[in-house]
């Protein structure tokens, strides 16, 4: 993204989205019994309550009775179906995990491609299905303390050791494949991206003619493979991504905090709930529902107006498509392709 003498000034900026993750697949109803919800109806009611604290996409995993997550379609066409009738202008994001929780004595792993490949023929579609780009080690516990885990199900050495080993595949055959068939759904991607070569990768599927449509994007700084916590890289990746993009900020435990304090300084969006962090700066435990406060308070310490679910649609551009590779590039602010002898650098006519 370019930044002008005047992109820092809150009233230039996009209206900040907030996305929560509520569910938390990987933790169990016992580590945070007081915010992570269970039945149907919990689940439901945390959406809403997400909702009228400020938050405009719901990052949605299924949980069955028993609290372990679920990786049945069938759970997940019943929240759907639900949530658009408890919170019908909110996004809803369908984690294309699905749920990678372990299975007592197995390690932490994501579903087999075909039952990634299922979400985009949910019969209640979502708005949008997160997408993976390139396969890679995904050791959600490498930037994870002692501390953060305690008293959790994460401290238990076998759990600890499940998630240690979990590794994302996510190669071309999976990622083109998915793509095409999230598009031809009427299902958009949202890319969960882990540092600046996977964003490459993307602007090789757009000018390949891959995907023709807008470009929303997570930086996903988790460590563990993917990006970590320096906030250089957090800028670089940032500097990278072409300016009609709409890029959202994720990190891990307490570096939510500064780090998505960072994205909405610079104008970007924040990801904020239980899936990625159960406690505040200060070891403090903070619900979903009070993360998305906090963001809420700090962008009115910046002066910058938070969205509402139409303008985050509006922003996102939901439902939209583009007609050719040209229209996409153009579209997204990456320069033309380079016409065949074509000498010099890439400009728009």
């Amino acid at each position: 993204m370019f930044y002008t003498h005047d992109s820092l000034y809150p009233e230039n900026q996009d209206k900040l989205i907030i996305s929560v993750a509520p569910y938390g697949p990987e933790w169990v109803p016992s580590d945070f019994p007081e915010d992570i919800p269970v039945t149907m109806d919990e689940q439901v009611q945390k959406a809403v309550d997400c909702y009228n604290a400020g938050a405009t996409l719901l990052h949605v995993h299924v949980r069955e009775a028993d609290g372990k997550g679920s990786k049945r379609m069938s759970m997940f066409n019943e929240l759907l179906f639900r949530l658009r009738e408890a919170v019908p202008k909110m996004i809803l994001q369908v984690g294309g995990s699905i749920s990678f929780a372990p299975e007592p004595g197995s390690i932490a792993q994501w579903p087999a491609n075909d039952s990634r490949h299922a979400l985009a023929l949910l019969e209640c579609k979502p708005d949008q299905v997160t997408i993976a780009i390139n396969s890679t080690q995904m050791n959600i516990t490498e930037l994870l303390t002692e501390r953060d885990v305690a008293g959790t199900s994460m401290a238990e050495p076998a759990m600890m050791a499940a998630f240690r080993e979990m590794s994302l595949e996510a190669g071309p055959s999976f990622y083109e494949t998915n793509l095409r068939m999230l598009c031809e759904n009427g299902i958009q991607p949202f890319f969960m991206l882990g540092h600046v070569h996977q964003l490459e990768t993307v602007e090789h599927i757009v000018r390949k003619g891959l995907y023709k449509g807008p470009l929303n994007l997570c930086y996903v700084a988790i460590g563990g493979g993917l990006a970590s916590r320096h906030p250089a890289d957090l800028v670089e990746f940032a500097r990278r991504v072409p300016d009609g993009a709409v890029l959202t900020n994720e990190s891990v435990m307490r570096t939510i905090y500064p780090t998505n304090a960072i994205a909405m300084a610079m104008g970007h969006h924040v990801r904020v709930g239980i899936e990625d962090c159960l406690t505040g700066p200060r070891y403090e435990r903070m619900t979903s529902v009070q993360q998305i406060e906090w963001c809420v308070k700090q962008a009115q310490h910046l002066g910058r107006d938070v969205a509402n679910a139409d303008e985050a649609r509006a922003t996102m551009k939901i439902g939209q498509t583009y007609a050719s590779t040209d229209e996409t590039l153009k579209a997204l602010g990456w320069a033309p392709n380079r016409k065949p002898g074509q000498r010099g650098q890439l400009m728009w006519d």
